[in-house]
This record gives C-alpha cells, structure tokens and sequence, in this order.
C-alpha cells in the first residue's frame, strides 16, 4: 500500500517535470522549493504576495524590490517570457518552481497562478515588528539560494 503511493508520487513528479518550458532556468530544486512555498505562503499571510502576470509587471514597473517565483509549467509560454526580462532589468532575483497549481495552493488561492512576486514589506499598512522580522529572514535565506542557484546557470 505504501508503495502504491509512492510510485503516484514519482509519475505526477514525472509528469511535472514532462511540462516544463524549455525556458524554465534556474529552476528550484525539491528542498530550494519547499523553502519558497513557505516563504510564499507566510508573504501571502501577511498580505506581502502579488500575484499574477499583471499585478506582478505592474509592481516591478513601479520599483518595488522582491522576489519573483514563475511556475514552469505555463502553457502558453508567451504569458510570462517577458517577466525574467523586466526581474534582470530591476536587478530582482526570480526563480522557476516546477507547478502553478503547488505556486497556487501556496499562495492561498484556488485558481492556478503563473508568477508570484514576494514583497519584503507590505504596500499598504505595517506589519509588527516580530512578524517583520520572520518574513525578513526567510526571505533573505531563500533571496540568497536563489541568487547561487542563478549565478551556477550563468
């Protein structure tokens, strides 16, 4: 029995892995990804998440500073082939995660989502010191393995 799931597991890994974009570099390995999941998940609790292609774009455009995570697995590519353009451009760091619908659940929304663009502090109002804190440094821990994994692809 515990085998059965275990190989479910290892096909939709499979399958993940079969969809992504060619374009899908650097992309975050299981533990880079699992850290960037909670890091969203916390951003998206303290209201510091912009999701989507459009509010994402916009928000870089407006020199907000973060860090961009875009799903891999975008059908059609088109979609977000301009955000890491516009992410190297504001010299903001972004990383491919393998799922839009795990970038979803993450983010705590139902609907599958493209990019999500993690904010050190929230646009509107503050957060307490204590929570800032904790945002901060997960967020500087996963900033930095993102910007090692990137300097490795290059």
């Amino acid at each position: 029995m515990g085998s059965d799931s275990e190989t479910e597991k290892s096909q939709k890994e499979r399958k993940k892995m079969a969809a992504l974009a060619p374009i899908a570099k650097p992309l975050a390995g299981k533990k880079l990804c699992k850290r960037t999941f909670k890091l969203v998940r916390r951003a998206s609790e303290s209201k510091c998440l912009k999701r989507g292609v459009k509010e994402v774009v916009k928000s870089i455009r407006r020199g907000n500073k973060g860090l961009c995570i875009i799903a891999g697995n975008i059908s059609p590519i088109d979609v977000i082939t301009h955000v890491p353009i516009l992410c190297e451009e504001a010299d903001i760091p972004y990383v491919y995660v393998p799922s839009k619908e795990d970038l979803a659940t993450a983010g705590a929304t139902k609907r599958p989502t493209c990019c999500v663009l993690v904010l050190t502090r929230p646009t509107k109002g503050e957060l307490g010191k204590e929570e800032q804190e904790k945002l901060k440094a997960e967020y500087d821990q996963v900033a930095s393995e993102v910007s090692e994994l990137a300097s490795s692809v290059i």
